[in-house]
């Protein structure tokens, strides 16, 4: 069966930079939204993780960072691991303890990590030499690093120079642009795969939805709600590869994952949208 078309959705997937791994355009985050303990709690995430499945959402991103969101993603993929594709994060300063959260990572996920990434550049020095060790070992498929702060771009950058990297996972949405002046240009540059972090960002971008009259001119592109003009306005620029939005409900996952596909906007459209956007 065609991954992309599970459930009857389609999803393109695309080619992760140069690294030689092949993701969905649309993932999904599990900040705040994993974090759950208590039977009922954690039976009711793993119902979100298996309709983001169905509709086509085949990669995962987690972090220790995320209290319980690791566990409760493990038990999720149990019966599916083969399917899909889990990006974590080691997120400490201390590297025993980023040997500890390694190693209780390939347990949850059946002893691979396909992405691996240093949490916001935590101790990085300290932890490359792990994540690389584990890829030569073939346990992880890429390395990579993430930050959110604007204020970090130029030490992402740097280490993104050292060549020890394959992606990169930052902020981008339609009112927060920064990363288009430097760092998905550098990233382009040296064929680093992008995920980003935060696509309907986290205020009133995506609270507060335009009139339905002004997604009209939107529905040529499969677009019927804001959060799909948002997932697309950033899926359009070619330099990104996967968004990874978060949702606690079954109907958002699937809503969601409907924005994974083409057609994807020109740049008349992308800028109408970044006009909606500086409305909200």
């Amino acid at each position: 069966m065609d991954p992309r078309n599970w459930g009857g959705w389609r999803m393109e997937t695309r080619a992760f930079g140069r690294s030689g791994l092949t993701v969905p355009a649309v993932g999904m985050g599990t900040w705040q939204t994993l974090d759950v303990r208590g039977t009922a709690d954690v039976a009711d995430r793993h119902a979100v993780v298996h309709a983001a499945i169905a509709a086509g959402t085949t990669l995962f991103d987690t972090s220790p960072m995320y209290g319980a969101a690791e566990a409760v993603l493990g038990g999720a993929l149990r019966d599916v691991r083969g399917r899909v594709l889990v990006a974590d994060k080691v997120w400490t300063p201390s590297a025993a303890e980023g040997r500890e959260q390694a190693r209780r990572a390939l347990e949850w996920y059946g002893g691979r990590v396909d992405v691996y990434q240093v949490h916001n550049l935590v101790a990085w020095r300290e932890h490359l030499p792990l994540l690389e060790d584990l890829r030569a070992r073939g346990a992880v498929s890429v390395v990579g690093a993430t930050h959110y702060q604007h204020s970090a771009f130029p030490q992402l950058m740097e280490v993104m120079r050292t060549g020890r990297l394959q992606m990169v996972q930052v902020p981008y949405n339609a009112a927060d642009r920064l990363v288009e002046r430097e760092v998905l240009p550098l990233a382009e540059e040296l064929g680093l795969g992008v995920m980003v972090m935060q696509p309907l960002d986290t205020g009133p971008l995506a609270r507060n939805a335009p009139p339905a009259r002004d997604l009209e001119p939107l529905a040529a592109f499969g677009v019927t709600t804001w959060a799909q003009a948002l997932l697309k306005w950033i899926l359009s620029d070619p330099r990104v590869h996967c968004v990874i939005p978060a949702t606690r409900r079954r109907e958002r996952a699937a809503e969601n994952a409907a924005a994974g596909d083409g057609p994807w906007f020109d740049p008349d459209t992308r800028e109408y949208v970044a006009r909606l956007a500086r409305m909200r």
